[in-house]
Parts: structure tokens; sequence; C-alpha cells
């Protein structure tokens, strides 16, 4: 119970930036169930003269020994004989006579009561409009701040925290846990300040006409057992909960199939695996689907078992009454209360069900935002503006996890400013580990890296990142325009600045060959481009951003021969006067390197330019003739 509080007010913090949308929308439900009073206790004066019209025929004037007449009441005096209800007394303000001599309703307090029906009832239709708009609006924007903080919050964790991550159990949680998050407080906050309310001006109204007209003994056993129907709210809304945490799961691992799935369309296809995918999603969206019929299971079982609850007191209450002799004309508004009490007691069973579902969506999406993996900044980190001497690996020793062996071991190298170091090795030497080191995409374990003198740990993350730029093997392209793609974190970018940048990438004359030329939408992941082409688009997206140190991840392995070529070509350009780290594969892109380091089992085992390891003969020679053969 305490865990679901601490969630719930965690939750209603949200609502703070917007109180007084909250405060409008709160105060509007409570006249919402304000006005049900009035409107209660107009209806007996509605009912009077027809229950005046019945007493004066001679059935209507037979009474029992024991039951009261079966003339309605005529309007209350004090002991100095002045009215003293609530209605009588407006009546005495207006100046309108309540009663005639025959102690019947005048037309004109008969109008007064007429109007005032529907004038509560316009009261209770505008402040509902406005309870459940603002609610709404409230719930709407709580939610939208909730999952931009949420998005923010996953954009800094760590790459180790992605590489441990199902990507579709994020975007669930980020879409179908945010959205029972926004029913709830729409729909739950502007139930909740209405319903109660309701509620209790129903009880108050039955209260007093029940001691208006002597019947407190049988509504007092009947409030009695009001608490009896909540019974079932407060068990069925722990399973509600429970059946719900399981089913945001189920749900978490359909979306992370889907992913998985179109992402790898391809290679579903090429073994023509179809069927099979399609039965394995069937059965994870079968598991789905049972525990989502278990919380609704449990969630329809609240209205039943109320309703039951409330026969069964209404059962009684007229068994109470037919004992007593109680006529039915003085139970009909008692009836009318109750009737108009039950909407709301509905909406309480809805709520604490709404409330459960959205403390399980809310208790997966605050373990998110309770996570910290992203790399620590310095407490005064330093700001670099600029490049100036070298960068120094020194003894640098980096694993994965704690548990795991280490990837890369005494890594001890320099880069000079203005040189090109390249690392080769075969496949799961740490190549790749040590340029995520460089661009700080992880923290060494063990040992330091150094940017002039400046262990990395110290210096301004943003900063650091805008020194260096990175092209990889496996190039990321937007679903955007090919413009926009290279001019990705570089906004201030002019067109001008684009072609040139795309020019020098050996990429201007593919682009505009087509008609759209660079307001060309690439597709989801750039599909509609070949490899080469996105690969220069990457390519101009770095040198547009100019960095003094760039990162070159088996830029070219897979390309063909005259792509190849092209890339090449556009890499020497952009090498030009810039710090290069290079990964390679092909060795025949990384001879002219200032320095070559071959890497295997995490360790440097040769190290030198391509003329003195090829004459000494070693692995790297090894790796040359194969190639080259």
């Amino acid at each position: 119970m305490k865990r679901d509080l601490s969630v719930f007010r965690r939750l209603l913090g949200y609502t703070r930036p917007h109180l007084g949308r909250l405060i409008v929308g709160i105060l509007a439900g409570f006249i919402t169930g304000g006005s049900l009073f009035g409107i209660l206790r107009s209806a007996p004066y509605l009912i009077q003269p027809f229950e005046k019209a019945a007493a004066t025929r001679p059935a209507a004037r037979r009474t029992t020994e024991r039951g009261p007449s079966a003339t309605a009441p005529a309007p209350r005096r004090d002991a100095k004989g002045k009215l003293d209800g609530i209605a009588e007394r407006i009546a005495a303000r207006l100046h309108v006579a309540a009663t005639d001599a025959d102690g019947r309703l005048t037309w004109q307090f008969m109008l007064l009561m007429a109007l005032g029906f529907p004038f509560f009832y316009l009261i209770k239709s505008g402040a509902l409009f406005v309870n459940r708009y603002f609610m709404r609006w409230v719930g709407a924007r709580v939610v939208m701040d909730l999952r931009n903080e949420l998005f923010e919050h996953l954009q800094q964790q760590s790459l180790a925290f992605f590489g441990r991550r199902d990507v579709g159990d994020l975007i669930s949680r980020c879409t179908n846990d945010a959205m029972l998050v926004e029913t709830a407080v729409s729909g739950t906050i502007a139930d909740l300040s209405r319903a109660p309310v309701e509620i209790l001006a129903s009880i108050t109204f039955v209260v007093i006409y029940a001691r208006e007209n002597g019947m407190l003994g049988p509504v007092g056993l009947l409030l009695l057992a009001f608490p009896l129907s909540v019974v079932p709210i407060i068990v069925l809304g722990r399973l509600v909960k429970k059946f719900t945490l399981r089913s945001l799961r189920r749900i978490s691992g359909v979306v992370t199939r889907m992913q998985e799935n179109f992402t790898g369309i391809r290679v579903v296809k090429a073994f023509h695996t179809e069927k099979a995918e399609a039965e394995r999603f069937r059965s994870m969206n079968a598991k789905y689907f049972r525990e989502v019929i278990h919380a609704l299971r449990a969630q329809l079982l609240m209205t039943p078992l109320m309703e039951f609850a409330g026969a069964v007191a209404a059962v009684l209450f007229l068994v109470f009454c037919y004992t007593r002799r109680i006529q039915m004309s003085q139970f009909i508004p008692m009836g009318f209360a109750a009737m108009t009490a039950y909407r709301p007691m509905k909406q309480l069973a809805r709520i604490q069900a709404s409330v459960q579902r959205a403390g399980a969506a809310a208790e997966r999406i605050f373990s998110l935002l309770d996570l910290h993996t992203a790399l620590p900044e310095a407490a005064t980190p330093v700001r670099v503006s600029e490049f100036k001497d070298r960068i120094v690996f020194d003894c640098v020793s980096f694993r994965y996890d704690p548990e795991s062996a280490d990837v890369v071991r005494g890594l001890c190298f320099e880069m000079p400013r203005g040189t090109v170091t390249a690392f080769v090795g075969e496949t799961g030497a740490g190549k790749t580990t040590v340029a995520n080191l460089l661009a700080r995409f992880y923290d060494p374990t063990d040992g330091r890296v150094l940017l002039d003198g400046l262990d990395l740990r110290e210096i301004e993350t943003a900063s650091l990142r805008r020194l260096i730029g990175v092209v990889t093997q496996e190039t990321i392209l937007f679903n955007d325009t090919i413009a926009n793609n290279i001019a990705y974190g570089s906004p201030e970018a002019t067109r001008e600045q684009i072609e040139k940048a795309a020019a020098e990438a050996n990429a201007h004359d593919f682009i505009v060959a087509d008609p759209e030329g660079y307001d060309r939408v690439v597709g989801e992941k750039g599909f509609r481009l070949s490899g080469g082409e996105r690969q220069r688009i990457a390519l101009a997206r770095a040198i547009l951003r100019d960095p003094p140190i760039l990162i070159l991840d088996e830029a070219t392995s897979s390309l063909d021969t005259v792509t190849e070529r092209l890339v090449q070509e556009a890499i020497n350009r952009v090498m030009e006067h810039r710090t290069v780290f290079a990964i390679a594969h092909r060795l025949s892109t990384i001879k002219h390197a200032d320095r070559i380091f071959l890497l295997d089992g995490g360790r440097i085992v040769e190290q030198g330019t391509h003329a003195e390891l090829y004459a000494a003969g070693g692995r790297y020679r090894h790796l040359c003739d194969m190639q080259f053969s």
C-alpha cells in the first residue's frame, strides 16, 4: 500500500505546473456534486401537487391504524408558525406564498420550483463540462511531460544500457504504459473530484429527508450496509493491478518481436521463415491476450458485485418499509436519491480499476526514470574548444561487465595531432572498443585516455563530442531528406555548406541526378539508397561538422571496388589536416597511415608503418599476403 501511495504521489507531482487548471477542474467537480443536492431538494416539491391531488380522492383518504397518512406533508413551520424549509425561505424572500389557505402549494411557488429544477441541472451540466475538459487537458499534458522526460532520460543513458535492453520494451513503456497513465490522470481525477461529492450530496439528502419524515431507523441500517459494496472494489482492484503488470510485460514482448522482425525482414524472407515468424508472433500475442482477459475479468466483476450488494440492501430496505407500513410516496424521493448515487458509485469501481492499471504502468515508467547508467560528468568539467597536441592511451583496460574478461588490456600508445593511426586485427580483437573509448562512449575499467593531457572523464562531454566525428561501417540514416541527414548535428548549416560537404564526399553527383535532389527522402534507415550512397552521405555529415578528430570504423569494408574507390578518395580528402583513428579490414586503405597497430586478444602485438610491419614478417605481413594474393 505504501508503495502504491508513493507511486501516485510522485505521479501527481507532474500536475504542479498545471495547478491552476487542476484546481478549476476539481472545483467544477465539487459544484457538479453540490448542484445535485439542489436537484434532489427540488424534486419532492414537484411531486407534492400530485400527492395532494391523490389525497383528495376517497381511496386516498383511507389510512391504516399504524401507518402515516398518504397525504404529503405540508410545508414545515417552526414554533412561531413560520416556514422553516430552504425552499420556503427562498420563496418568502421573493415575496411568493408557498401554500394557499388549503395548505396546497401555490402556482407561483410551484413555478419557482419548476424553474429551480432545470436551473440546478444547468449548473450541473456546465460544471461537468468544465470538470471533464480541464481534467482531460491536465491528464494529456501530464503524460506529454512524462513522455518527454522519459525519452530525454533514455537519451542520456550509456551504450551499455541499450546493449542490455530490448528496444521494443522501451518503446512499449513510452507508448502503452504512458497511455494507461494518461487515462488514469485525465479520467480518474475528474471522476474522483466529482463522484464522492455526488455520493455525499445524495446521502445528505437521504438523511435530511429521513429525519423530516421520521425514517432515520431504516436509513441508518441502509447506510451501515453501504461499506459492504466497497469490499469488492478493494479485493478485485489488487487483482487488476497484478494482471495489468503481466499484460504490460507481454505487450512489451510483442512490440519487441515486431521491431526485430521488421528490422530483419530481409533475413526472414531470405530464409523463407514467414510462417514460422507468424506462428511465433501468434503465440506471444495469445499470451498477452490471456493476461488482458484476466485483468478484464477482475475489472468487470466489480460492477456486478456492487449491483448485487446494492440490490440486497434495497430489498432489505423495502421489506423494512413494508413492515412499518411506510407509504410508497414517502420513500420515492429517497429511491430517486439512491438511484442518483448509484452512477458515481459505479464510477468509483472504474476509478479503482483505472488507478490500479495506472499504478502498474507508472511503476514500470518510474523504474526507467530511476535508472542512471549515463557516464558520470565531472563536478567541474573542463570545456574544450580545440585539439592542440595529442591523444594518449595510458595503460587502458576495459571490460563490458564486471564478471566478464577484459576486452582490451594494457593499451599504451599516442596519437599526435595531424597523424593517421590505424588499428587492424581479426574480428573480436577489440578494435571497435578502442574507438568507443576514444569517443567516450565508455570509460576505461583501468587506466586513462588523455586529450591534451586531460583525462576524458574531466572534460565536458558535449564539448568533447564536438571535437570528434564518426563514420561507421553500419551507416545510420534517418527517414528524412538527404539535406537534413547531412546537416544532422549541424542545424545551423546553410544549403551551400551542405552541397559543398556532399561534393567533398563524392556524393553531389548522384544526389542531383535524382529529380528531388537534396530534398529526396531516404526512407527507413536509408533503404532507398545503395550502400555506397549511404556511406557517402554519412561521410558528408562528418565533413560538414568539420571535427579535428575523425574516427573511421571500417568505413569501406562492405563496398564494391568502384564505390570503395569513390569513398576512399573522399576519405583521403577528409583526412587532410585532421587527426584520424582508422579501423580497417581492407589493409590497402591504411597503407599510408603514420602508425599501424595490430591487435590480438585485446593487446597490441605489433606496431609500426606499413613498410616496417611488412618487412618484419609477422602477423601483419601474413594478413597482407592473404588479402593481396
